[in-house]
């Protein structure tokens, strides 16, 4: 079978999801979604009747199956359905670009097998629902880099990496990726580095170049949140007093950050944080309320903050 014939297979058979999933489908959209001509579209129709697909519907008005067509090997409650459509929302609002294909095409299969009162439901309620979300979504150079990392951690292959740190220095990696995580507008991946023997945290927009090798795993990993916990064991303790009237500002942030206690004084709140980020992340946040906090220790966090300050001074 040339390639011409397997791509129209695959076109009509996508053609075919398009009209389980929609009450009405329009040539015109099917010749936008999959990049042909009206005219192949017709050929494509006409090759699902002549295979015994009961099509309703005429060139110009748009198709549909014929209802009852196909049962739904599973039955969704209205509740369900309506839920499905809450999560695709968000999909599209905080899923990785490299997902977001992927999922559509999921969908799509889902809302296949849905009946038709359910299709019906969906295309009522979908633009009834929104999510905004504030923070611009990061961009990737690399197109399904999710995927090909999901796939490393299920076959349980190594990958190589070239990484830029936050200081632009770029290096090449050999790592086992543990786990795949979101947090904070950002995906991350945890994985064992070959390059410094420990765990790394690692920022998928900052992987500029990402290879599949066929080296093996060199040892068994547990579940990302065992590893998230403490990634690499060299946690610094930070305490800070901090003014009353600030804290409501932090509860997004300060268990991020690595809080471990918090009691109330009479000078303010008493914040005690257990850091992997003590260089960078954890000063860089600091900085932010650094006029309501007092460093209690370490003693060389204040000096941290002072250079950090004069950097700053000098750029504005």
């Amino acid at each position: 079978m040339n390639d011409h014939y397997l791509k129209k297979l695959d076109r009509v058979t996508a053609i075919l999801t398009q009209l389980q999933s929609k009450p009405i489908v329009r040539a015109q959209d099917l010749a936008k979604k999959f990049e042909v001509s009206i005219r192949t579209i017709y050929r494509d129709i006409k090759t699902l009747e002549n295979a015994g697909i009961p099509i309703i519907g005429e060139a110009g008005s748009g198709y549909s199956l014929m209802d009852g067509y196909k049962l739904p090997p599973v039955m969704f409650t209205k509740q369900e359905v309506l839920s499905f459509i809450t999560a695709e929302k968000l999909m599209q609002k905080f899923s990785h670009e490299s997902l977001g294909n992927h999922y559509q095409t999921a969908m799509e299969k889902l809302r296949s097998v849905l009946k038709h009162s359910d299709k019906n439901l969906i295309q009522n309620i979908e633009n009834q629902i929104d999510i905004y979300n504030y923070n611009p979504k990061t961009e990737d150079s690399i197109k399904n880099i999710i995927p090909i990392i999901l796939e490393s951690i299920a076959e349980k292959h190594q990958i190589s990496i070239d990484y830029k740190t936050v200081n632009e220095k770029i290096s090449t990696r050999t790592i086992e990726v543990v786990g795949v995580f979101f947090e904070f507008n950002f995906w991350y991946i945890i994985a064992y580095c070959t390059l410094r023997n420990d765990f790394r945290q690692f920022r998928i927009d900052r992987i500029l170049n990402i290879v599949k090798t066929q080296n093996p795993y060199l040892q068994e990993y547990g579940q990302i949140n065992d590893y998230r916990k403490s990634p690499n064991g060299n946690k610094t303790i930070v305490k800070l007093l901090v003014d009353k009237k600030i804290i409501g500002h932090l509860n997004n942030s300060k268990t991020y950050y690595g809080l471990i206690e918090e009691k109330e004084t009479d000078k303010g709140i008493e914040m005690t944080f257990e850091t992997d980020w003590i260089d960078e992340g954890f000063p860089r946040w600091l900085i932010t309320f650094g006029d309501y906090a007092e460093i209690l220790e370490p003693e060389f966090l204040k000096t941290t903050m002072k250079d950090l300050i004069q950097k700053i001074s000098k750029i504005i």
